[in-house]
């Protein structure tokens, strides 16, 4: 005769391991620091802005980019992940607060998304660029042309997803947990009981 409460027993030793069994794999992604750290005040320009996070991010999901007081944008190339961290390139101009957004997916499944920002107290002057060796002085009959200054590009920002996907498989590993549970305690159960 199998008792109830051996059952009742293995069934609740089954649900917690599945509920902190699984606790760890739910929880959000969160930032944990900043280089320039947020609201921070330099007087040198730093040479990449670098985010770093509580989980491992997704190479293929992060968006991360910096503008300038002047709208600019202040960030150069792609995003580089390295595990929990992702930095951009960073590009000073004027003197001024600059805007740092980030876009990312960690490899829990979550988005986050969120801004801060640094100031420059000490602005950057852009540089013209180096005429080509060996070209021609212009002569004074020769009207010199205008230069037109070449935009960058900027990187377009990849379509995210506002849905927050959440992982199935620590449900399919409590669930076994659970069915095993249940087993093993019926079978002690019905030993005892012979």
């Amino acid at each position: 005769m199998v008792r109830v409460p051996g059952v009742l027993l293995a069934v609740f030793v089954g649900m917690l391991a599945v509920l902190f069994g699984a606790s760890p794999a739910q929880a959000h992604n969160v930032l944990t620091g900043s280089d320039p750290a947020d609201g921070a005040e330099l007087a040198q320009a730093p040479e990449t802005v670098r985010l770093t996070f509580l989980a491992n991010l997704n190479q293929e999901q992060a968006e991360l980019s910096v503008t300038g007081p002047d709208g600019a944008a202040a960030s150069t190339g792609a995003p580089v992940v390295d595990g929990k961290a992702v930095s951009v390139p960073f590009r000073p101009g004027p003197a001024g607060e600059y805007t740092v957004d980030y876009n990312v997916l960690s490899t829990d499944g979550h988005w986050v998304k969120g801004t801060l920002a640094f100031t420059l107290t000490v602005g950057v002057e852009p540089t013209a660029e180096p005429s080509p060796t060996g070209a021609p002085s212009p002569t004074a009959a020769e009207p010199t042309p205008e230069a037109t200054p070449t935009p960058t590009p900027t990187p377009a920002p990849q379509a995210t997803s506002s849905t927050e996907s959440t992982p199935w498989w620590p449900w399919l590993v409590g669930a076994v947990v659970l069915l095993v549970a249940v087993a093993a305690g019926a079978f002690f159960v019905r030993r005892r009981s012979t």
